[in-house]
């Protein structure tokens, strides 16, 4: 807390015990109790009347469709931060791409912790897809998913991925890890191309309660709190 009320109040660190004593210091509403007191990046601080950080997290679910680059910024085409037109969206940062012509839910978010979390394998959050193919699927490919693969280029073998077949060509997939181009490499296996990809949930989110393509809306409370991830407590309303 000190070291932020002197960097942004213009005040010397050796300072802010003092306006800590005269209770001119306020975190998230309630006088500071400490120069030591630990402020996260969406904690709001105040200095007399002055607010010298008041950061609010951000959590948006995008329907991202097809022609989109998954990236913040790109010289050539669109990106999924342009289809999230408010005065904030250049403080987003995107979890979990989608390649290029690839659909579905996409979430962007200011709150690095919740990202890592949400991204994280150990979390055990399922992402899913359906896949269109150019090949007929037969029971094979159910246990090679499951089994997992192992990939030359990192040196790892996935981990276990429930495919389950809904057609002569269709697929959905479960997975808990998000490796490069993974599910097409999965599917290069076979010689088989993934002709389309959407991803129509993560978690417990689901693009049946979603934008439609191409919208975007923020993410409500109960929604977060359902995903079962630390988040910032002032994060949208529900």
């Amino acid at each position: 807390m000190d070291r932020l009320v002197s960097e942004r109040g213009g005040v010397h660190r050796k300072e802010v015990r003092l306006l800590l004593a005269q209770g001119r210091i306020h975190i998230d509403g309630r006088p500071a109790d400490s120069i030591n007191q630990a402020v996260g990046p969406f904690t709001r601080v105040t200095l007399d009347a002055r607010v010298l950080q008041a950061n609010k997290a951000r959590y948006v679910m995008l329907h991202k469709p097809s022609g989109v680059v998954s990236a913040t910024r790109d010289k050539q085409h669109k990106t999924v931060i342009d289809l999230v037109s408010v005065p904030y969206s250049s403080e987003l940062h995107i979890v979990g791409r989608l390649d290029f012509n690839s659909t579905g839910l996409m979430l962007l978010t200011n709150d690095g912790r919740w990202s890592r979390s949400l991204s994280d394998p150990q979390n055990n959050i399922a992402k899913t897809y359906r896949v269109l193919l150019e090949k007929a699927l037969d029971d094979s490919y159910v246990k090679a998913f499951a089994d997992g693969m192992y990939f030359d280029f990192e040196g790892v073998t996935t981990r276990p991925a429930e495919l389950r077949i809904l057609g002569q060509y269709e697929a959905e997939v479960d997975l808990i890890e998000g490796r490069y181009h993974q599910i097409k490499r999965m599917f290069g296996r076979f010689d088989n191309r993934v002709k389309a990809l959407h991803r129509t949930s993560v978690g417990s989110l689901s693009m049946a309660a979603g934008p439609a393509l191409g919208q975007w809306r923020e993410l409500t409370l109960s929604e977060l709190d359902l995903l079962g991830l630390e988040h910032c407590c002032l994060s949208p309303t529900e």
